[in-house]
């Protein structure tokens, strides 16, 4: 099951399958995405993302669900997946994957269309597609070359291979690597921009991210509209007043 909680200013969806390594049925992804608009409609600060259990975080597809599919239901389930983890570009407020264990295949690209990314010390990432015979379907070959560059992310995606929570840190495919507990982690963490406006917060995300796909020029016109955007924001007059006054901004939301 896939189970949407409110903890304090965060709300916090879990995947809930231990059994099974928390792997993504078609019919638990199909529950993802729910989840994720009621966040973002919620009142929270920031969505953490997790797994349940020490094992894994995500350890990828259900492999049966994947076997004598016709090719139509081959593509839809890709496109199926890749919308569903899209929803995260477009959520209103960041969102922080906490890696317990295993990020496999499908799991790993679930971490990757999150807005951050923490890993536990027993945090494994790969995209192993590749032994089977597929390659990634759910973002990983367009999001792992943004995050760590395209040499490392072509031998990750050709190899294979595991990476560990230090070498994810090393390669900039985590941002932080946190002990246990995960979730106080994972809060103290996101407690460290979810204090900001949240519309402030939405355009900064947006004009970093909208700009990995422009020429510098083409960026930079964005990057004048969206902040002419913010500076009309109450949070923005309730920030600027808050550093003339000296005091700390009261962020408005809207």
């Amino acid at each position: 099951m896939i189970e949407l909680a409110r903890d304090e200013e965060f709300a916090v969806l879990t995947i809930r399958r231990p059994a099974a390594l928390n792997a993504l049925s078609f019919d638990l992804l199909g529950k993802i995405g729910p989840c994720i608009r009621q966040a973002g409609q919620s009142g929270a600060r920031a969505l953490i993302v997790t797994g349940e259990g020490d094992k894994a975080f995500c350890a990828g597809a259900d492999i049966k669900e994947l076997q004598n599919r016709e090719l139509r239901a081959q593509r839809e389930g890709a496109e199926f997946g890749q919308a569903v983890f899209a929803l995260l570009d477009r959520l209103p407020i960041p969102s922080v994957a906490l890696v317990n264990g295993f990020a496999f295949g499908g799991g790993c690209e679930l971490a990757l269309a999150c807005t951050l990314r923490l890993a536990l010390p027993n945090a494994r990432f790969g995209l192993p597609e590749v032994k089977l015979g597929l390659i990634p379907g759910y973002g990983g070959t367009q999001r792992l070359p943004r995050l760590v560059g395209l040499g490392r992310a072509l031998e990750l995606v050709l190899t294979g291979r595991t990476v560990d929570a230090p070498e994810a840190l090393a390669i900039g495919l985590v941002n932080r690597v946190v002990q246990p507990p995960g979730l106080a982690a994972a809060k103290a963490y996101a407690r460290q921009f979810s204090g900001h406006g949240l519309r402030a917060l939405q355009f900064a995300r947006e004009a970093v991210l909208r700009a990995a796909d422009m020429p510098l020029h083409d960026g930079l016109r964005m990057e004048a509209d969206l902040s002419t955007l913010a500076y009309r924001t109450r949070d923005a007059q309730e920030g600027l007043q808050a550093f003339v006054d000296k005091r700390p901004p009261k962020p408005a939301d809207c």
